[in-house]
């Protein structure tokens, strides 16, 4: 029999009931009836309001003489009832899976089976796939955030949660086993109670960097190898004789300590922080699994005969005890936890974890001990013991290729316009020029181009310089020695932000050149191991982009720098400060023909192509679908690389714990593979046709967009007041200023802030504003041109991913919430004028979604968003309510700590439950 919709559902109702039964009981016991009782009927009215049975006026009324003490705790209820709503949607998700699998239904898009069946009846060209493949990269990479802020203590507490609830579900249990199990949820439940969500001080850099690497213990260290061992073989069975998948293809990345665009908090030391500690994290990890295998290879050698390397290996151990004088793999392996040790010493000065000293040499690189666990793994197979290779040693060894000993990659990322201040100090003090910054754009590349084919250095031991220019050395000299200590791995790449000229290229090659990175080689034969990589961000520089790479590498020094890294060059792409320029229609627009543009520019100028796409958690910043925005690129664009950006909320939805990570990397591979081999863009001949169209949409939603945000009187006011802008860099959320610069320019604003502020409010803006108005004058109530969109929402992946990432945010959206924000404007003509825009802008689009896709809500493509949206959003109508209320007395002048907190764990509660608001 079929199940009905209701009935696939009523596993996930019974877990929210108990989950929050239980933190309901818990509440009542801890904080008391009084609190109980105000959380309940709010709880309640939150569901009458979403049935439309009461005026949301009336909850919110309920708030205002509550005191700021009372607050506290119902705004901690609804944030963790939303979070227990995460995890049993989390786990329902699985559980949908795993009834697919047992029906024998075919894998669903987005996992790597799936795109293997596809590859299959493709027929793919082995040399065209060797060539498409070679050099695969595909690497999260993992920002700070100023929403996820949780602690370890609350993030293992989730976990445990989530672990307890499956066992509750999958494990045949008597009635007492089950009541057991409840107990220790309730247990968890009420740890997660008791633990505070938020720190009382200011998140740091350090805190930042921490949060970061939690997620190789939590999920990552496990995952990561096991899913490139799979790829491998999967590719080397369809393909063999070729060296696809043999060096890893997924490689985690981070920024954390090593972005400091707008940010003064990052320093050399902090520099020196994410390295060593990220280096700490893979060593410990690399020892650990050393420790556990020492005790598991406990094969005698009266019992197994070994090949002559494993016993030189054995030998070379200096391992003299008689407990172990008949294992040879238990004496190898201590020897190379010995040199692993060494190695520690040597790269942290520090003895870590699981480490044994022996007195042996360090490793010169994890080439080095790959090679010996190689000689182990041989041995084994050799003997017949291929099974247990193919156990803890083969995890260890891919985990020592793919993590090495430096983790991930940390990027390095300034402004170009510190770089131009800092190059022409430096010019200056060396006699080169007493004044860079006058020269023309062709003087300035003259003259760089020059600096850039000597050795010659700018700088001195004994020369003083600006403090400006004195940090970016610095910090520049971390990362410098970063790449000396740890590999080139360590620091991948130098990223541009706001690059717009040759000259802004130039001007990074000097610098890494001032701390040793980049060098001129002798006879023109440059050499740098990190990449220089432009970030192309507003909707003119991303236009530009392509003919700034081209004049780039039409300098020869340059084209050489790129011949020598595998005529391989990085091009980063800005999705958030594209959307906050121009709107959401015209940025993803300028992002493609972008796209399509710097395609053509690697193929004229013979180098090879990797976009590293900036995307933050909320589709107002690039978020959405990763499988769908994928294959949503222009043809060659992603060419069997893609490095992605991962932020926030987002990170732990993805990555903290196994399954999810699993499920999510697969995605970013699966999509990766397809948008390399096959035809995913589909329109063929159309393309041109509909490339016009979307010029002249995009030109109207920038049009809309700009009159709104940059052209209505008032605006910057209206949002700094209907929004929390000012309070998230007042309280101290995140290590970030809000603002790159101390303006109000919405130009200055940085992009988080930008879009967290309009998600708190539940506007949405960055998300569609403008595409409604675009698609109304476009198509003036011509059926004909309404049916063009239509056939383009039909046939195209990317207009199709636009329009439902459009449907997806604006269903996160809400205009009555929204009023009720926008009632903090004391002005009010300027209320009225500003959010009477954006209501009519709200129903338009909605009004011309429908039209053109056919669909009659905005859930039609996505039923998981809708009951997600049904089951969740109730519990966000008390946070919203409460953080307008305790914003009007934070700004009445009440800057008590209780209010001040209150509106962080507003903002914190909001951002976890709508997992991708910022």
């Amino acid at each position: 029999m079929t199940e009905t919709p209701r009935e696939a559902t009523e596993p996930l109702r019974e877990d929210i009931r108990l989950l929050g039964g239980i933190l309901g009981q818990i509440v009542r016991e801890q904080a008391g009836d009084d609190i109980f009782d105000l959380v309940e009927k709010a709880r309640v009215e939150s569901f009458r309001v979403r049935r439309s049975e009461i005026d949301r006026a009336e909850l919110a009324d309920m708030f205002t003489q509550v005191a700021t003490g009372d607050t506290i705790p119902v705004i901690r209820a609804f944030s963790h009832f939303a979070l227990l709503a995460n995890l049993a949607e989390d786990i329902h998700r699985e559980r949908r899976r795993a009834v697919h699998v047992a029906a024998g239904e075919p894998a669903p898009d987005s996992t790597l089976a799936a795109t293997f069946a596809k590859l299959d009846a493709a027929d793919l060209d082995r040399e065209v796939v060797a060539t498409a493949l070679r050099g695969a990269l595909v690497s999260p990479v993992i920002t700070a955030h100023p929403t996820e802020t949780r602690r370890r203590t609350v993030f293992d507490t989730q976990t445990r949660i989530t672990e307890l609830m499956r066992f509750r579900e999958r494990t045949a249990l008597t009635e007492s086993e089950i009541a057991d199990v409840d107990v220790r949820l309730r247990r968890q439940i009420l740890t997660l109670w008791q633990t505070a969500l938020i720190r009382l001080s200011r998140l740091r850099i350090q805190d930042e960097i921490e949060v970061g690497l939690r997620y190789y213990d939590a999920a990552l260290f496990e995952v990561v190898p096991t899913i490139n061992a799979e790829l491998r073989n999967a590719l080397q069975a369809r393909w063999p004789d070729t060296d696809l998948g043999r060096e890893p293809i997924l490689r985690p990345g981070s920024w954390i300590g090593g972005d400091r665009d707008g940010n003064p908090n990052v320093t050399a030391d902090v520099v020196r922080q994410a390295t060593s500690r990220a280096a700490a994290t893979a060593v410990e990890h690399h020892l650990c699994e050393l420790a556990t295998l020492e005790r598991e290879l406990s094969m005698s050698a009266r019992l197994v005969t070994v090949t002559p390397d494993l016993d030189l290996l054995a030998a070379a151990s200096k391992d003299d005890s008689p407990f172990r004088a008949d294992e040879p793999y238990r004496r190898a392996v201590r020897g190379i936890r010995g040199r692993l040790t060494a190695t520690a010493l040597r790269i942290l000065g520090e003895v870590p974890a699981y480490a044994l000293d022996l007195g042996l040499a360090p490793y010169d690189s994890p080439r080095e001990m790959l090679h010996e666990l190689d000689v182990v793994d041989e041995s084994l197979r050799r003997g017949g013991d291929g099974t247990i290779a193919d156990d803890g040693l083969a995890r260890l060894r891919e985990s020592v290729d793919v993590f090495g000993f430096h983790l991930s990659g940390l990027d390095m990322r300034q402004n170009s316009e510190v770089h131009e201040t800092v190059v022409a100090e430096l010019l200056a003090w060396a006699g080169v020029h007493p004044d860079y910054t006058s020269l023309s754009e062709d003087e300035r590349v003259e003259l760089l181009t020059a600096e850039l084919s000597t050795r010659r250095p700018l700088t001195a031991a004994k020369a003083e310089f600006s403090e400006l220019t004195t940090k970016e050395l610095a910090i520049l000299g971390a990362g410098a020695e970063a790449v000396r200590t740890l590999g080139s791995g360590a620091v991948p790449n130098y990223i541009i932000s706001m690059c717009t000229s040759v000259s802004d290229m130039l001007e990074a090659a000097i610098l890494l050149k001032e701390v040793g990175l980049f060098d001129p080689g002798p006879g023109e034969n440059p050499s740098c191991p990190v990449g220089i990589v432009p970030l192309f961000e507003t909707i003119e520089d991303l236009q530009h982009g392509a003919s700034t790479l081209e004049a780039t590498l039409a300098i020869p020094l340059y084209r050489a720098l790129v011949a020598s890294r595998g005529d391989s060059q990085e091009v980063m792409l800005g999705y958030s400060d594209s959307n906050k320029d121009g709107g959401y229609l015209a940025a993803n627009w300028a992002l493609y023909r972008a796209e399509l543009d710097l395609v053509e520019a690697a193929r004229k100028t013979g180098i090879r192509l990797r976009l590293f796409h900036g995307r933050g958690g909320t589709v107002g910043r690039g978020g959405g679908p990763s499988y769908e925005a994928i294959l949503a690129q222009p043809p060659g664009a992603v060419a069997g690389s893609l490095r992605i950006t991962e932020q926030g909320e987002v990170i732990a939805a993805k990555y903290a714990e196994p399954r999810l990570a699993q499920r999510n990397l697969e995605t970013l591979l699966a999509a990766t593979l397809e948008a390399t081999l096959l035809d995913v863009e589909g329109l063929g001949a159309a393309a041109e046709p509909a490339y016009r169209v979307l010029d002249e949409l995009a030109a109207l939603a920038r049009r809309a967009y700009s009159e709104l945000v940059h052209d209505t009187p008032g605006f910057v006011q209206y949002f700094e007041m209907s929004t929390p802008v000012a309070e998230i860099g007042a309280l101290n959320i995140g290590s970030r200023p809000a603002s790159r610069k101390q303006t109000t320019s919405i130009a200055d604003l940085r992009a988080i802030p930008w879009v967290l502020s309009w998600s708190q409010s539940r506007v949405m803006l960055p998300g569609w504003y403008g595409t409604g108005s675009a698609f109304e004058q476009w198509t003036a109530g011509d059926p004909e041109k309404v049916a063009t969109l239509s056939r383009l929402y039909d046939t195209w992946p990317f207009f199709r991913t636009v329009l439902s990432n459009l449907a997806m945010v604006m269903s996160k959206s809400d205009m009555g919430l929204a009023a009720r924000y926008s009632e903090l404007v004391p002005d009010e003509g300027l209320r009225q004028r500003v959010f009477g825009k954006i209501t009519e802008e709200h129903e338009r689009t909605i009004r011309m979604y429908k039209t053109i896709t056919g669909n009659d809500t905005l859930f039609a493509d996505n039923p998981g968003l809708e009951r997600s949206v049904h089951n969740r959003f109730p519990y966000l109508e008390p946070l919203n309510h409460l953080q307008v209320e305790l914003l009007r007395r934070y700004r009445a002048g009440d800057d008590s700590d209780q209010t001040r907190r209150g509106i962080q764990l507003t903002m914190n509660g909001l951002a976890t439950a709508l997992r991708n608001s910022g």
